[in-house]
């Protein structure tokens, strides 16, 4: 049965090369594991490792040691605590769209020594009356990136900020570079009402993101969860830390 599955892998995938590819994530996970275990992280952070499965989420989007990196609004700072001590010898990580507060507070700690910020003249901004951000800024400042992430944040912005992004992390990116995006589900055409505002419909996502001039290559169903019924806001006590989330992965051509 081993051997019918590994047969099966090499025809699904056109050859050996997914499972060098599985195989080389080894000493990234190590790193990540040494990451996740540090005294650095909160018992709140540690406490989301099984719903988020950092593992298993950067494994899907070939995340390496070794790689260009950005991060994009980096929040209160959880996957970054992953991300650049696991970067911090072979790779480069950059925070954008509002890091610094977060660089500041990771810098003299270890494992963050070369933690970069960029686009730090990028701004935020709410039309009067509106629950989502527009975003102004020139690019990312960054080239010839491997990943860009943005994680739950897609959400957050209006229709034209979510462009203004899209763009930006187009240009940023490497000709093959990937663009990994994770937000809370909202039902497919959906109208907007109270309880849906940090939820995103992924039909919608995708063809924004591929208007941008992306290629989608992949998804997960890792974070699909039954028992949200997409009927709340994600911050309800029934779904708090259980929303089904979408997984989608985007290439640069």
């Amino acid at each position: 049965m081993r051997y019918l599955t590994w047969i099966l892998a090499i025809v699904v995938t056109g050859g050996v090369s997914q499972i060098t590819f599985a195989a080389d994530f080894e000493e990234t996970r190590a790193k990540l594991e040494a990451a996740m275990s540090a005294d650095i992280r909160t018992p709140e952070e540690l406490a989301r490792d099984n719903n988020r499965k950092p593992l298993e989420t950067l494994e899907f989007f070939g995340f390496r040691d070794d790689m260009r990196v950005v991060e994009l609004l980096p929040g209160g700072g959880w996957y970054t605590k992953l991300l650049a001590p696991t970067l911090e010898e072979n790779g480069e990580l950059y925070l954008a769209i509002g890091g610094s507060r977060v660089a500041e507070a990771l810098k003299d700690k270890p494992g963050f020594s070369k933690l970069k910020t960029t686009a730090d003249d990028a701004s935020l901004s709410r039309a009067q009356g509106s629950r989502f951000y527009d975003v102004e800024m020139g690019d990312l400042g960054v080239k010839k990136i491997d990943i860009v992430f943005t994680f739950r944040n897609y959400h957050n912005l209006s229709a034209d900020g979510r462009k203004v992004m899209n763009d930006v992390v187009y240009e940023a990116l490497k000709s093959g570079g990937v663009y990994a995006v994770i937000d809370h589900t909202r039902r497919h055409m959906e109208s907007a009402n109270t309880e849906n505002g940090r939820r995103i419909d992924p039909v919608l996502a995708i063809k924004e993101i591929e208007a941008a001039g992306f290629e989608f290559v992949d998804y997960s169903d890792m974070h699909y969860r039954a028992d949200d019924e997409l009927e709340y806001e994600v911050g309800r006590r029934s779904v708090s830390g259980n929303t089904d989330r979408w997984t989608l992965k985007f290439r640069k051509p």
